[in-house]
């Protein structure tokens, strides 16, 4: 038996070095000293996780078509415009956010004024509800359990009978927020191919050498961080700024709706270290979006804008919306001892 395994490996062996043309499959003690090649998977895998690697993930979200698309859009708008690198990079800004995340984003308050309409409704029902649940649970018998889980069941299909009929379900008001960031992304990752010397333009020059000059004040090369860190902060303060607003329009908010702040808090402030780690022309184009997104979310709390966009009148809505925020704002954080 020992006989016929041991020619069994040799016909093994053969066979496995005719395929690998040859080759031992164990290295020798003689070769040891030198690193044996990484086959193709092994290459590929490392190159994938490896930073900046050929085939690594950002990589290839660098040369993928959305990104692509986003910068013709720069290159449009500077070419379009003729301004400095600096004010394209401004117009487009406040270009894309005027054309898109401000249609939805009165788009998502509008939805979200409807669903806050349907509140009263909603407890007349689960009051009714419950009281009904409660009296089949008498007579059949029901433990708390199946009675829970029955009123929770009715409850949810009814409240979404209540959110076809109004069309309002409160998912379309996220819709916001998968087309806004996605674009960040997208239009954060072309300025970073235009900032290292990705891209050139039809007439051979590249990018890089026109953001190099485009700047301003204390940035005039766009491809260098903002040692000052003028930008950066900025950044920061404004996104914080967009999250008090939000925080001081809301009263009574639950405990998951105050973690959610938090957590948002937290990533304003850490936006600030990131964005001095990132060429100036990425920063500006960040605090550009931010302040639009602080200058959005005032216009919407305007009583005549919001008659404009069609946006139902609620409870929560206020005749001096400016003041009360300002009021808000100042017992919170000036006034307080």
């Amino acid at each position: 038996m020992l006989c016929r395994m041991g020619g069994r490996w040799q016909r093994l062996l053969s066979t496995l070095q005719l395929r690998t043309g040859g080759l031992p499959l164990m290295p020798s003690l003689r070769s040891s000293a030198e690193p044996p090649a990484l086959p193709v998977w092994a290459v590929a895998s490392v190159s994938a996780v490896a930073p900046g690697g050929a085939g690594g993930w950002f990589e290839a979200l660098a040369a993928s078509a959305p990104v692509r698309a986003a910068e013709e859009v720069l290159l449009g708008a500077h070419a379009a415009s003729g301004l400095p690198w600096w004010g394209s990079i401004l117009l487009t800004t406040v270009a894309l956010r005027g054309a898109v995340t401000l249609p939805l984003a009165a788009y998502q308050h509008y939805i979200l004024a409807k669903v806050e309409n349907l509140q009263p409704e909603i407890k007349n029902i689960a009051r009714h509800l419950n009281h009904e649940v409660a009296v089949y649970a008498s007579q059949l018998g029901w433990s708390k359990r199946i009675t829970r889980l029955t009123y929770l069941k009715n409850m949810r299909r009814l409240v979404s009978e209540l959110y076809v009929r109004d069309n309002c379900h409160p998912f379309k008001a996220t819709l916001l927020v998968w087309i806004q960031f996605p674009m960040w992304i997208f239009i954060s990752v072309a300025l970073r191919n235009f900032s290292t010397g990705a891209v050139h333009t039809e007439a051979g020059f590249s990018v890089q050498e026109q953001l190099a000059t485009g700047g301003i004040l204390w940035f005039p090369d766009l491809t260098l961080l903002d040692s000052t860190w003028i930008l950066p902060v900025s950044v920061g303060v404004t996104n914080l700024l967009i999250v008090e607003i939000f925080a001081l329009q809301k009263i009574g908010m639950s405990r998951f709706q105050k973690y959610v702040t938090y957590f948002v808090r937290a990533v304003s402030i850490l936006m600030i270290p990131i964005a001095a780690t990132v060429p100036s022309s990425i920063v500006l184009y960040w605090l550009c979006s931010s302040f639009m997104g602080l200058s959005q979310n005032l216009l919407l709390r305007s009583p005549r804008f919001r008659r404009l966009c069609q946006i139902p009148l609620t409870k929560s809505d206020s005749d001096t919306p400016y003041k009360d925020l300002f009021a808000a704002f100042y017992a919170k954080f000036i006034s307080r001892k």
